[in-house]
């Protein structure tokens, strides 16, 4: 087949998180060339109309979609499926609509909740534009102070996210900081309880006929004191000088004690998958109280699938190739207009 591994332009100036779509590009690249398939890649940016005529010149069967964001912008992340379901050209991933949902990070919240799923209470964001449903601080005697974690309403990444970002505050008092902060956040912000405890994430892997939840992964803090508030944000990502980057290592190993919760957790994973309409291959990240209660944080439908991330090492410890890996996203590829969502 002829596949088009469509990614998001990268300048010279890109931010790491940015850059490090070239390294997925190319490990499907080279997947895809591998499996027998005639293959280019596509940067695409705001100029839509020239990435229309690249696709039209190549005729492709099927767009491998990781895009991203457009210029920076993470919020545009619908915008690439929603051109191809237009053109109605199948691509691999989930849809336009749950991409937008799941990027909107108070609107999959609500989702969530409407769901039954468990996700931390919320503020809601700032500017405050549509009356979303289900803020914390509606709720009447909830006006006690908190711990929260302020978060940029779009963006993934952890962008913008650090030690700074976990405040002790009342709810009344949480629209002011949400606008001083909305800067270094994209522009918009939310703030969230924070969930003192452990970190998780579960990878899903579609084929076309079921979904498999790969091995749960847990985030240990290594060396964090009492000072050190135990979140995954930036400089644990993509900081590679940096101590929190050093000291965030991924573990697969688990006491059999844990059973239960990793049922549990796998459980929730299988549900999102569901609720949102996802495809191919996601990421669902969790904290889990000093109880056991998991929390979802987010819903990643477009994860990130370097060799050297953490779906790809969840693809090695349940002892699937990377080849194989995007063979199975193929067989899950979405057809526009057809009726098998």
């Amino acid at each position: 087949m002829r596949i088009a591994v469509v990614h998001n332009r990268v300048k010279d100036n890109s931010l790491p998180d940015e850059q490090d779509v070239l390294k997925q590009a190319d490990a499907v690249f080279n997947a895809l060339v591998t499996l027998g398939h005639e293959t280019i890649c596509l940067p695409c940016d705001l100029n839509l109309e020239n990435l229309k005529t690249r696709i039209e010149e190549f005729q492709p069967h099927i767009i491998f979609n990781l895009a991203e964001s457009l210029d920076r912008h993470g919020r545009l992340i619908h915008v690439v499926p929603g051109l191809l379901d237009a053109l109605k050209i199948p691509y691999t991933g989930a849809p336009a609509d749950a991409q937008y949902q799941t990027s909107h990070k108070i609107m999959a919240k609500e989702r969530m909740r409407a769901a039954g799923l468990p996700t931390p209470d919320w503020i809601n964001p700032f500017p405050h534009d549509l009356l979303y449903l289900g803020e914390y601080s509606q709720k009447p005697g909830n006006q006690v102070e908190k711990q929260w974690i302020i978060k940029s309403l779009w963006e993934h990444a952890s962008l913008g996210i650090d030690e700074d970002n976990i405040i002790f505050s009342k709810p009344e008092n949480i629209p002011g900081l949400l606008k001083i902060r909305s800067y270094a956040l994209a522009g918009a912000c939310f703030a969230e309880i924070y969930i003192e405890g452990r970190e998780f994430n579960l990878s899903l892997l579609g084929n076309g006929k079921c979904v498999k939840v790969l091995p749960p992964a847990e985030i240990l803090f290594k060396g964090y004191d009492h000072n050190m508030p135990k979140i995954v944000g930036y400089k644990a990502k993509w900081m590679e000088d940096t101590y929190e980057y050093h000291n965030t290592p991924r573990s697969f190993d688990f006491l059999p004690e844990d059973k239960p919760l990793l049922k549990n957790l796998e459980e929730l994973a299988m549900c999102c998958w569901k609720v949102f309409g996802l495809r191919g291959y996601a990421r669902v990240d969790f904290r889990v109280d000093i109880y056991n209660n998991p929390y979802i944080l987010e819903i990643n439908a477009n994860p990130c699938i370097s060799p050297d991330a953490g779906f790809a090492a969840a693809l090695d410890r349940a002892g699937i190739s990377y080849k194989n890996a995007v063979e199975h996203i193929l067989k899950d590829t979405h057809v526009p207009n057809s009726q098998d969502i």
